[in-house]
């Protein structure tokens, strides 16, 4: 995902993160969408909890205190979703985790040897996804945290929802 090509620019986002209950400072790296009016796209999974999803475009202009181009607002969401994993027991390695959901086709990237950030695309049924998180979760393996679910994705969850009670 993360590319430093002449189509690329580091972003800086500062927000109140959920998971860390702080207000967290993290770069990731955007696509110019229409650089003169501000416009990017995220090419990075966020991992401290941001509302925000890669895909998504935003609007972001140079910040004089932070000396460096500042997201504002996210202006069109791409119907991605961003789940935080974190290993919750040492005898389970995190990479064998991030490989079953790669099966599922999420694409993560790892902090350190306890956590990593989930990226679920649109096209994604978001239930199955779910499911399996909720697996490992009752086994004791894992915890996780759904900071920046799409609409699209709680519809996923609403039509399973729906489905069981009929």
């Amino acid at each position: 995902m993360t590319n430093s090509g002449d189509d690329h620019v580091k972003v800086l986002f500062r927000y109140h993160s959920n998971v860390l209950d702080e207000v967290t400072v993290e770069t990731m790296w955007a696509i110019k969408v229409d650089e003169k009016n501000g416009i990017y796209k995220l090419d990075s999974i966020p991992f401290y909890g941001p509302e925000i999803a890669s895909d998504d475009e935003f609007f972001a202009e140079y910040d004089e205190s932070e000396e460096m181009i500042t997201y504002r607002k996210t202006t069109k969401y791409s119907g991605n979703s961003i789940v935080l994993v974190s290993i919750s027991n040492d005898e389970i390695n995190k990479e064998e985790i991030r490989e079953d959901f790669k099966t599922l086709n999420c694409v993560s990237e790892g902090l350190n040897d306890y956590y990593f950030s989930m990226e679920i695309l649109a096209t994604t049924d978001y239930s199955m996804i779910k499911n399996r998180l909720e697996q490992y979760e009752t086994q004791g393996l894992i915890d996780y945290a759904e900071p920046c679910l799409s609409e699209k994705h709680r519809s996923d969850l609403n039509n399973q929802n729906t489905e069981k009670f009929k």
